[in-house]
């Protein structure tokens, strides 16, 4: 029964209710967290700059039932987070609760300052 509970993460804790945003999240590491935070029942935005690449991961998740969206995005371009920013900002109404970024684009959170959201 322990081992049952311990291999089930929603036993562990539970992200319901929680949002997410995780950039680069369709490969390697990031792809690993939106499985983890989607697992645990947050509902998680992720972007990537590669389109075919986004929608296979998407269509993936959505066939497991967890609440992942996306958009093509490089994040290491200005305006191109400043749509980032609004379409999370839109779709999670200004609440987020949870956001894992690359040191490469560690001005995102500045950026959540800066429009108004909240971490």
């Amino acid at each position: 029964m322990a081992k049952e509970e311990s291999s089930n993460p929603k036993s562990r804790w539970s992200l319901t209710g929680m949002t997410a945003l995780v950039t680069g999240g369709t490969r390697g590491i990031g792809h690993a967290i939106v499985e983890e935070l989607a697992t645990l029942g947050a509902t998680v935005y992720t972007c990537s700059r590669n389109e075919a690449e986004l929608n296979r991961c998407l269509q993936g998740w959505a066939a497991k039932g967890f609440s992942v969206s996306g958009s093509v995005c490089d994040a290491s371009s200005r305006p191109q987070r400043e749509q980032l920013f609004d379409k999370v900002s839109s779709l999670f109404n200004g609440k987020l609760n949870i956001l894992v970024s690359y040191p490469l684009i560690c001005t995102l959170c500045i950026g959540f300052y800066t429009l108004g959201m909240h971490l």
